[in-house]
């Protein structure tokens, strides 16, 4: 703590310390004018800057300022780019400086545990070590420019559904392995300013009010000297949460929260220390900011759009191209273009990330601009609809016909995956399907370019020659399709996420969302490629895989050191050769493999990677550096991450199931530690022994959680509390009486919303906990009055009129 903080604090009474610890209103932070503390701005991200125009409404969801719209977390965790990532958290940061936001909500760290969360557009990966790179660099982006990031949703919070009140139950290997380590290295090397506490339970408690969790494994272990924030209405107890680090709660509670800070401070309850520490963090970002926060700053559109491009480019992965079909050669091929998208572009994802683009490009558009020419165009479908419209496809196959090479705009439409719900299946809308298939038949030449925020199934893939992954490619996302299809820039792309064939493939999809008010992780370190692989899943596309316009060599991989102990370094290197005609870049990437192991463990888990830029027929040498954690998994009992001494293979390769290069390598422990007591082959045989049919009970997982878990019943009368939702209230003539209320007032929102945030906000209120009542109602209806429609709720009629008409707060 500086000087000036520590004066300042000396001058603040309780009550204005308190009043530092919530928002102003949605997007600020409160200012003490007395001690010249400035208030100062957050906004969303994470793909762009949503700031919103004027006042928010109640659920912040009121129309933005135009911004320039980059391709979101799906898209950019394609390129597998530190550098490129951190290009365009810089660009961000720009425009918050001239839009004067101090603290960016972004990035998302969320590991993508199943391809049916409605949220995973916003997220990286599905592999926590690829996720903590691109995370890293993209706080360090934002960051460089003098502008906070908030790191978020710390952590577990891996569904929409039910998520406000949703208690996860996690086995501490996984937590640390897979969900922690996605925040562990942005936090430690990058410092954000701020870390945004989720909304759920985790293991029985709220992260908001997790000290564990908050204090001593992100504030003490990891060493976070920033800002902890509630996510938008995920305080539960104030003054437990602040007990437990959590430092900022926002929106603004209106006051409410501030009194019950202040009344714990005089009661005793909480000490004044504990809520100094919490303020000298506020004001430390409050100061941070000011400086950027008062300078007069333009950012450069141009540049940015053009950025934009260049990361959708960088971004767009090629999973198929028989016969070579891409690149085009325009003036030896005639093109149509087909699909609604092409007009009305399905470029980000619904919610608190959409960005109001200043310059969106269309495809049809683009084309016509760079070619100074009208390319043939079909509808295809409706957007509007999922049913196929048999006029507009054979409209399509007419066109299909006719050209050499139809270009195929399709994917996932707005209403399919959005913030505030969840997927319920991977598949296309029926409409796309059909027309594929027709347009296959029509002529099989057919390039099919997706537009989707995460995996789709693909029953037409074997039919089909060419297909394009632009996922949702940002504002510039039209013209740099164009630069792919035309061979402009050869196509560099990785899937940060695997491709099943069907969403119950996936180990995790078999126990999600559950709920309505728990949820299970019984496949532990299982998620994504760890378990395809492990249980030889056959997917559609696997994890890291990408074709290039190019072929790439792979050779003379060689280890520093045949024997090392886990304190050590190990330098690896190889040599990668471009042996064709074209430039192009390959991402290298390394795995590791626990050959003989005591816990269970992954087949491969990846451990690094590299980028690389080849001239035709250019050799480079890669090098890599391994150390502890690329070999150790976590030990529960030392609560640290251990090595169990044996062989590891060195794995090198274009995707995880396309390995070029293999070599060993014995790591030795330095640890003393008897490692029968990880093998759990005989009590937890299920763990080991993973197949394509595998299924876990919830007794087995229990075994592996370490306890009993038990779901908390949904409400009903007599039993309703602060965290029951408005549709578990529905059950009874007064919950449907306040449900409709809200609905009356919503409405008004709504008829300010397009049909897809509509849907989310919808989605949203529904799961509402009674809790958030004073948020939505802007403090009109206090913590006491909530009490008393809970006493009503519950049948204690009179008690309750009383909370509700003569609350009187104690201070």
């Amino acid at each position: 703590m500086n000087e000036k903080i520590k004066a300042i604090l000396n001058k603040m009474t309780v009550e204005e310390k308190a009043f530092l610890c919530s928002g102003k209103d949605f997007w600020h932070l409160k200012g003490i004018e007395r001690l010249d503390v400035p208030s100062i701005m957050l906004a969303d991200g994470p793909h762009g800057l949503r700031k919103q125009v004027a006042e928010s409404n109640n659920v912040g969801l009121n129309s933005s300022i135009p911004t320039t719209c980059f391709p979101p977390a799906v898209t950019l965790a394609s390129s597998w780019d530190r550098e490129l990532i951190e290009k365009v958290g810089e660009a961000i940061a720009e425009e918050c400086l001239q839009e004067r936001v101090s603290v960016l909500l972004g990035p998302g760290a969320n590991i993508k545990r199943s391809p049916l969360c409605g949220r995973n557009f916003e997220y990286f990966s599905e592999d926590p070590f690829l996720t903590s790179e691109l995370a890293t660099f993209f706080v360090k982006g934002v960051q460089s420019k003098g502008v906070g990031a908030a790191l978020k949703h710390f952590v577990a919070n891996n569904q929409e559904t039910n998520r406000m009140t949703i208690n996860t139950f996690v086995d501490n290997r996984a937590l640390r392995e897979i969900y922690f380590s996605a925040f562990e290295k942005p936090v430690k090397e990058q410092h954000p300013w701020m870390i945004m506490a989720s909304y759920n339970k985790l293991n029985g408690e709220y992260v908001s009010e997790n000290k564990d969790i908050l204090t001593d494994i992100l504030k003490k272990e990891w060493g976070f000297d920033g800002v902890v924030v509630t996510d938008w209405g995920a305080s539960n107890n104030r003054v437990k949460g602040l007990k437990a680090g959590q430092d900022l709660e926002m929106p603004s509670s209106y006051g409410i929260t501030d009194k019950e800070i202040i009344r714990a401070v005089n009661e005793g309850a909480i000490d004044e220390n504990t809520l100094n520490i919490s303020v000298a963090r506020i004001l430390d970002l409050i100061f941070k900011s000011k400086e950027s926060y008062l300078n007069n700053y333009k950012y450069n559109q141009i540049a940015h759009h053009q950025l934009a491009k260049m990361a959708a480019a960088e971004s767009f992965v090629l999973l198929k191209n028989d016969e070579s079909i891409l690149p085009i050669d325009p003036s030896k091929a005639t093109l149509g273009l087909i699909g609604e998208f092409a007009i009305k572009p399905r470029y980000q994802g619904a919610g608190s990330s959409m960005i109001k683009p200043i310059h969106l490009e269309t495809a049809l558009e683009a084309y016509r601009e760079r070619t100074n020419s009208i390319l043939e165009f079909e509808m295809g479908y409706d957007i509007r609809t999922d049913k196929p419209n048999k006029k507009l496809i054979k409209r399509a196959c007419r066109l299909a016909e006719k050209v050499d090479i139809p270009i195929l705009l399709v994917g996932l439409t707005d209403d399919y995956e959005s913030e505030g719900y969840d997927r319920e299946h991977i598949n296309m809308p029926e409409s796309h399907v059909a027309l594929i298939e027709a347009v296959l038949k029509a002529n099989p030449n057919a390039v099919i370019v997706l537009n989707n925020g995460s995996p789709v199934s693909m029953p037409w893939l074997n039919k089909s020659k060419a297909v394009l992954e632009c996922y949702l490619s940002g504002q510039a996302g039209a013209s740099a399709m164009w630069e792919v299809i035309f061979g402009d820039v050869n196509p560099s792309g990785k899937l940060a996420e695997t491709f099943p064939l069907n969403a119950d493939d996936a180990a995790a999809s078999k126990y999600f969302p559950m709920g309505p008010k728990g949820v299970e992780y019984r496949e532990s370190i299982y998620v994504g490629y760890r378990y395809f692989e492990k249980a030889n899943v056959k997917v559609n596309f696997p994890f890291g895989h990408g074709l290039s316009y190019s072929k790439f060599e792979y050779k003379n991989l060689k280890i520093e050191k045949q024997v090392i102990s886990e304190n050590e370094t190990v330098e690896i290197t190889l040599e990668i050769k471009n042996i064709s005609n074209r430039a192009g870049k390959e991402i290298v990437q390394l795995y590791v493999r626990d050959v003989e192991t005591t816990i269970f463990r992954p087949e491969k888990e990846l451990k690094d990677f590299k980028k690389v830029n080849l001239e035709p027929g250019e050799i480079k040498n890669i090098k890599f550096e391994l150390n502890k954690r690329s070999f150790a998994y976590f030990n529960d009992h030392l609560n640290d991450w251990k090595v169990e001494s044996g062989e590891f293979e060195i794995l090198v390769g274009a995707s995880s199931s396309d390995i070029r290069l293999k070599e060993s390598i014995e790591v030795k422990s330095t640890v003393e530690f008897d490692e029968s007591i990880n093998d759990l082959r005989e009590s937890m045989p299920f763990y080991y022994e993973v197949n394509s049919d595998w299924r876990i009970s919830k007794e087995d997982f229990e075994k592996l959680y370490g306890g009993k878990i038990v779901h908390e019943q949904i409400g009903e009368k007599g039993t309703f509390h602060r965290n029951s939702t408005v549709d578990e209230i529905r059950k009874i003539w007064i919950g449907k009486l306040i449900y409709r209320i809200i609905c009356s007032q919503l409405r008004k929102i709504f008829g300010k919303m397009d049909r897809k945030q509509r849907r989310m906000i919808s989605s949203m209120v529904t799961e509402l906990p009674l809790r958030n009542f004073s948020m939505l109602s802007k403090g009109k209806i206090n913590s006491i009055q909530i009490d008393g429609l809970i006493d009503l709720l519950n049948g204690n009629t009179i008690k309750g009129i009383k909370k509700i008409l003569f609350w009187k707060d104690k201070i």
